[in-house]
């Protein structure tokens, strides 16, 4: 039987961390929380005061302006990859599904339920009024609505990233673990699990690059992204001279030799790039 990860989407109030917890100890698997991914996040070098500020929010204005947002999302996305990369996991949170959508053996799902359930569980949770249910339930909406479109221009409503999307008011806890827990069993073969294997080992290669030329050499592109396609490398990003391009090229065949790289980094005159 092949390996697995799963990848979990919920709304505030869906039974998403139970739900996860459920499948992941039916099937064995590692359930990384949340406070796991921040605590990797903050242990490859990210601030862990400036956490908050992108903690599943669209980040402020001036936020989305510095570069903390860049490594804020390089860490974010090494961290999940290499969660994966660990195999037999439940991720949940942070748009995993989204950084693993081309890896053939993620499976994942969405978990939603109408306002009046949720709005009804938030009340119990935190025996609070209708109204304070209503502005937690308002405000965790819009972050993790601003988080997707932010980082990744994704439509948290967009169902079609996702094998199910499971409606908790309608199913409970147990049912749904056990759900998720069953599709996966039935869908997982060693062929997906070689070929997402391969694939995970691509993807962090191609970051833990971004993260070198970020990290340690300071090249300052923005939105630096790589991607690796057989012995070929491709930089995309947005500079504000053809001098900088030629140095993250030159680095990324020095830190990746026998790979050919290759530039799509566009080249913005007038774009200035944040200070380091």
């Amino acid at each position: 039987m092949g390996m697995a990860i799963v990848a979990i989407s919920r709304q505030i109030a869906a039974l998403g961390d139970e739900i996860a917890a459920i499948a992941a100890e039916k099937l064995g698997y590692v359930f990384i929380r949340r406070d796991e991914l921040e605590k990797r996040i903050v242990q490859h070098g990210f601030p862990a005061e400036k956490l908050g500020k992108y903690d599943e929010k669209k980040p402020g204005f001036f936020a989305a302006l510095v570069k903390d947002r860049d490594e804020y999302l390089h860490y974010l996305q090494t961290a999940v990859l290499e969660a994966a990369s660990e195999n037999n996991c439940v991720l949940i949170g942070r748009g995993s599904y989204i950084i693993l959508e081309d890896v053939p053996n993620v499976v994942s799902f969405r978990l939603v339920a109408k306002d009046s359930v949720r709005l009804e569980r938030l009340e119990n949770e935190f025996a609070c009024t209708k109204k304070q249910a209503q502005q937690k339930l308002d405000e965790s909406d819009k972050n993790r609505s601003g988080f997707h479109k932010s980082f990744f221009d994704v439509d948290i409503a967009d169902s079609t990233y996702f094998h199910f999307v499971l409606n908790t008011g309608l199913i409970g806890a147990d049912e749904g673990g056990a759900f998720i827990a069953d599709f996966v069993k039935s869908h997982i073969s060693s062929e997906r699990d070689a070929l997402g294997a391969e694939k995970i080992k691509t993807l962090l290669a191609a970051q833990r690059l971004v993260n070198t030329l970020v990290f340690t050499h300071k090249v300052n592109i923005e939105f630096l992204h790589a991607v690796i396609d057989g012995k070929t490398i491709v930089l995309q990003g947005v500079a504000d001279s053809s001098a900088v391009v030629e140095q993250a090229v030159a680095l990324s065949k020095k830190e990746m030799p026998g790979y050919d790289v290759k530039s799509c980094v566009s080249i913005v005159q007038d774009f200035k790039a944040h200070p380091k």
